[in-house]
């Protein structure tokens, strides 16, 4: 796997989009994936991966070292389903994006 962040981002998103209804977008500006329905489920921030995540995944992603609430405005207020995660944990990228992709579905219904 690659060790620039950006083409490790590249790899989830050539994966999810060869295999999923998912596709390439943009989203505050900065390169996403969304869903069949044009929802945004994942992102590519500064470096690291941000997922919209729901219940026990969300909790796990938050628990890895470097995680935190992704705050796209950088005034202090997080968006409180969306873990941004470092690219320290890019080995967890595709398994986060599919779950937020699973999660975005499920509340597309």
């Amino acid at each position: 796997m690659p060790s620039d962040p950006r083409a490790e981002y590249d790899e989830v998103t050539a994966e999810l989009t060869a295999t999923s209804p998912a596709t390439i977008s943009k989203m505050f500006g900065m390169p996403c994936l969304k869903n069949s329905n044009g929802k945004a489920f994942a992102g590519y921030y500064q470096g690291a991966m941000t997922f919209k995540l729901g219940a026990l995944i969300h909790g796990e992603a938050l628990a890895l070292h470097g995680a935190h609430l992704f705050d796209p405005t950088g005034m202090g207020r997080p968006m409180k389903e969306w873990v941004e995660v470092p690219s320290e944990h890019s080995s967890r990228w595709l398994e986060l994006a599919r779950e937020a992709m699973r999660y975005v579905d499920s509340a597309s219904k």
